[in-house]
Order: C-alpha cells, then sequence, then structure tokens
C-alpha cells in the first residue's frame, strides 16, 4: 500500500482512489488507539497551524475536526462568518488570503456553496479541507461512516447498504455513494420520490420507495436527517404532506426492525430528529452505532489531516 494520499487536498470522495480510503482507514486505525490511551495526544503536527473556517453553522463537524487538531499537537484558529468581514461584503478569496498572511498551513472549509472548495483550491495556496458545500459532498462523513462499516462488518465489497431519507439535498447522500461505491459495496437508496434526485440511478444506484422492502434487503441502514433548511421557503409542504406522514412511512421504527429475520447495522450522521427519521428505541438499541461515528469521526479526520500534512512538509 503506498504510504500517502494520491490528492493535495480533499476536496471531495470522487477524487479520491481506493487505496487513498484504505490509507486512511490504515491510519485511524492506530489513532483511534491514540484517543483511547490515557495521554490523548501525540506531538505529530506542532508546526502546523490549522484554520476552521465555518459559513454555515455546525457544532459536530467542527468540533470533531478541531478536537483530531488538538489531538495531534497542531494550532488550531476558528474563523466564523458571522460578524466576520464576509458579512460586510469581503469576497472569500480575500478572506482566506488574510488569513494564510497569518501563516496558516492548512484550511478546513465548510461553505453554502456547492464548489466553493474546488474554486479557492485553484486560486488560493493552501491545503484544503472540504467539511461540507452546499448539497455537493461531505467527505469525512462518508469516509468515518464507511469506517464504521468496515468496524462491524469487516471490508465492504459486496455489502448492501441502505441510505434512507432526504437523499436530494443531502451532502452526506452523495459522498457516501461515492466512498461505498469505491469500496466496493451495494448501495440502495429510500425516500418518497420527491426526495430522490431523478437521475441517481446513472450513479449505480437501486432505488425504492418502500421502506419494509429495503431492510430486508440491506446489511446497514443511514437513516438521513430531512434537510428543512435546505429544502427552500416551502420546507418539506413542497416534498410531502406532513412530518408525521414522512415519519409513518420512512420513519425507521422498532416495529420495522423486528419484522426482519437477521439483524441489521442502523447509523444516523446526525443530528437525529426522534421520532421522524428514527425512533428513540432504534436509536438507542444494540442496532445503532450512531455513538461509535461519533468517535470514530475523531480518529478518521486526525488522520485525513495527518495524512494531507504530510504532503504539506514534503513541499
Amino acid at each position: 500500500m503506498n504510504n500517502q494520499l494520491s490528492v493535495q487536498h480533499l476536496l471531495g470522495i470522487k477524487d479520491l482512489t481506493p487505496e487513498d480510503i484504505q490509507l486512511i482507514f490504515k491510519h485511524a486505525d492506530e489513532f483511534k488507539d491514540v484517543i483511547n490511551r490515557p495521554i490523548k495526544k501525540v506531538p505529530t503536527l506542532r508546526e502546523i497551524t490549522i484554520a476552521n473556517m465555518f459559513f454555515e453553522n455546525s457544532t459536530r463537524t467542527k468540533l470533531s475536526f478541531e478536537l483530531a487538531e488538538k489531538r495531534l499537537s497542531a494550532d488550531v484558529v476558528n474563523f466564523s462568518a458571522s460578524g466576520s468581514s464576509v458579512s460586510k461584503g469581503e469576497t472569500l478569496i480575500d478572506t482566506v488570503n488574510n488569513i494564510l498572511a497569518m501563516k496558516v498551513d492548512m484550511v478546513v472549509m465548510r461553505h453554502p456553496n456547492p464548489g466553493a472548495h474546488q474554486f479557492l483550491s485553484q486560486h488560493v495556496n493552501t491545503t484544503i479541507i472540504n467539511a461540507g458545500d452546499g448539497t455537493h459532498e461531505h467527505p469525512t462523513q462518508a469516509l468515518l461512516d464507511a469506517y464504521s462499516m468496515r468496524e462491524q462488518l469487516g471490508e465492504l465489497q459486496g455489502k448492501k447498504v441502505l441510505i434512507v431519507g432526504d437523499i436530494k439535498h443531502s451532502r452526506v447522500a452523495l459522498s457516501n455513494i461515492f466512498c461505498l461505491q469505491k469500496l466496493g459495496a451495494e448501495v440502495m437508496v429510500c425516500g418518497p420520490s420527491t426526495l430522490i434526485p431523478k437521475h441517481i440511478a446513472e450513479l449505480g444506484v437501486q432505488v425504492s420507495h418502500n421502506l419494509d422492502e429495503a431492510l430486508a434487503w440491506c446489511d446497514v441502514a443511514n437513516m438521513l436527517r430531512i434537510q428543512l433548511e435546505r429544502q427552500g421557503s416551502d420546507n418539506h409542504v413542497a416534498n410531502f404532506p406532513s412530518l408525521r406522514e414522512y415519519s409513518m412511512r420512512f420513519g425507521l421504527s422498532k416495529a420495522h426492525l423486528d419484522k426482519l429475520d437477521k439483524k441489521i447495522i442502523v447509523m444516523h450522521p446526525g443530528p437525529i430528529n426522534r421520532g421522524v427519521e428514527i425512533t428513540s428505541d432504534v436509536a438507542d438499541s444494540e442496532h445503532s452505532i450512531i455513538l461509535d461515528q461519533v468517535e470514530n469521526g475523531v480518529a478518521v479526520r486526525m488522520a485525513v489531516i495527518f495524512l494531507l500534512a504530510a504532503k504539506i512538509k514534503r513541499n
């Protein structure tokens, strides 16, 4: 296995090779040991400064990245768009260049516009990690999801993974599809037709509108949140009659799991809308690996940061 990534940035899963993904997992295994030790820190990146730039609200992803950076002993600068010069009309390039003038080596960015990271990587001389760009990609979430599945199932070749919910507005869904397919898994999406992109079958995924049938097919069910904030001014009304009806047709409950003649793994990228896409008794059950995903998120992000920082040092 190659010991370095084939990319200079992590802009999306689409850019990674299967070997890149396996290399990230290999290092994540090592970092998971680190974060479970009494002293949870390594001095690996003491000379690296990382700026976290979040132009959209985030709690879990931002916290996970910050923790990963500090576990690696990097210096961390946090930037929030609210109250910054961005709100006064400063361009994205100017904002990032001003931060880079303070000798920052790497930028972790979340931005509401799809493609913002790609654009920035062509105009700014720094290493960029995509922490979510609009409805496009969320690569580290897909990596930690696949890593969590691998922990439970071994290799993902031939495994069947179901993604349920708001596929149309979810950056997690697209990154997961790309990542799982690169690792040899089969993917099915399930939800109301209004929340599934018209041409998604062209990506090589199966499509279902029947949750019971989809659950009977899968080894893993990844339940996505309804993205009300990305569905425009009409919110969910244009996509399904009510949250109650959505929950009745596509919400995962204990009754669904009891019907199955096998045990499946249940995942959720968070934050959970309990009682909408998943009931509490499922979220807290032995089927659920939701808290494992959170723990694995720190290890996987440590691996990504470490591997990209190694390329900075070589240059």
